[in-house]
């Protein structure tokens, strides 16, 4: 077996990106209703999870979120970036645990979640919604490849998601001074979308969808080579630490300045780019999100950022701090729950571990 070490190699947010999983929208399912949705949805969505949960999302905004997906694969190509894309599955089908049934699943949309790449090693996610247990089915084929390739594949310990790691009092006991979370300590979970790369320093967020036991186990993982920073936000409904908190190269960070109050000390001497306001209309559909997806951008290198073209505030706030802006349609596609930063993962960026900090 010929094994190649390079071909799974990524350790921050903004090397050269090489190679790239696209995510696929075809067979979204609506996710059936659970605390966790609770926790993070916005409220003007919760009766469609209830009322139509493993059902899929309508046929249209499907097709429109396809077409611009398949025009970013071939931007991304025409900047020299190979695309890869998980497996077409469908997500309506029911599947149980001798503890839990699920209407259906979700969809593999969004690899940012699932799969966590540090340096030549490709991670499983325990995630804790129940609609997301099988989604790795999706990645099956390309997580083998790799692996032949020489690539390190590992999976977290897959969750059990009985009763015991839900807060089924979620939002009977919150106050302004304590923040509460749908999910326990019951055992380790976390969605790979709540931890940002910068070298030896991995930078995230507890939240609806990743406990400490998570942020442990991945830190025990990845021993001491990595250091592991758990940050505090003023976000109520946690969940994903992409569209609050964005490294975008070495000494600029983006920050989602409704969230984030205090800067982390480490950051001293970094250029704090303060992200515009979302230009999202309020009546355009947002299922899984707020309007700050607009700041959820991908670096294809230090300088070139790919941003959705009506974002007009931000792309002139990216080209004011000295950066490359690519703009590209991706608003049917915010309708499912991220951007570009969620629809990818990178496989391969040309570079090396480094640290970034004192």
């Amino acid at each position: 077996m010929n094994h190649t070490p390079t071909t799974v190699n990524s350790y921050n947010e903004w090397d050269p990106l090489e190679e790239v999983i696209v995510g696929v929208v075809e067979g979204s399912t609506i996710p059936q209703w659970h605390v966790t949705l609770e926790a993070t949805m916005p409220k003007k969505y919760w009766s469609l999870f209830r009322q139509k949960g493993g059902k899929l999302f309508p046929e249209g905004q499907i097709t429109a979120a396809k077409k611009e997906l398949d025009e970013f694969c071939r931007l991304l190509e025409s900047e020299g970036v190979t695309v890869r894309r998980p497996d077409t599955i469908p997500f309506n089908k029911p599947y149980s645990s001798p503890e839990w049934t699920s209407h259906g699943g979700l969809y593999a949309a969004m690899p940012r979640d699932i799969l966590l790449v540090i340096g030549n090693e490709i991670i499983e996610s325990p995630m804790a919604w129940r609609s997301r247990y099988f989604e790795i089915e999706a990645y099956r084929s390309l997580l083998k490849d790799y692996f032949a390739k020489g690539a390190k594949w590992s999976s977290a310990p897959k969750p059990l998601l009985g009763g015991k790691l839900y807060n089924d009092a979620y939002g009977k006991n919150q106050t302004q001074d304590k923040l509460e979370y749908a999910i326990t300590e019951h055992e380790p979970v976390f969605d790979a979308a709540d931890f940002i790369r910068c070298g030896r320093d991995i930078f995230v967020q507890q939240s609806n969808v990743t406990n400490q036991l998570g942020i442990e186990w991945l830190q025990r993982h990845l021993g001491s080579t990595y250091r592991i920073h758990t940050l505090k936000f003023e976000d109520k409904h946690p969940m994903h630490i992409d569209a609050t908190f964005m490294p975008l190269a070495p000494g600029k960070l983006l920050i989602n300045p409704e969230r984030v109050g205090q800067i982390p000390s480490m950051f001293k001497g970094w250029d704090i780019l303060t992200a515009p306001r979302p230009s999202i209309p309020g009546e355009h559909p947002l299922y899984f999100t707020s309007k700050w997806v607009s700041i959820n951008v991908l670096m294809l290198d230090e300088e070139r950022v790919i941003v959705e073209k009506n974002e007009l505030p931000l792309i002139h706030s990216f080209k004011s701090w000295g950066f490359k802006v690519i703009p590209c349609s991706f608003r049917n596609f915010n309708t499912f729950g991220g951007s570009f930063h969620c629809a990818t993962v990178d496989i391969r960026r040309r570079g090396t571990l480094q640290s970034y900090f004192d």
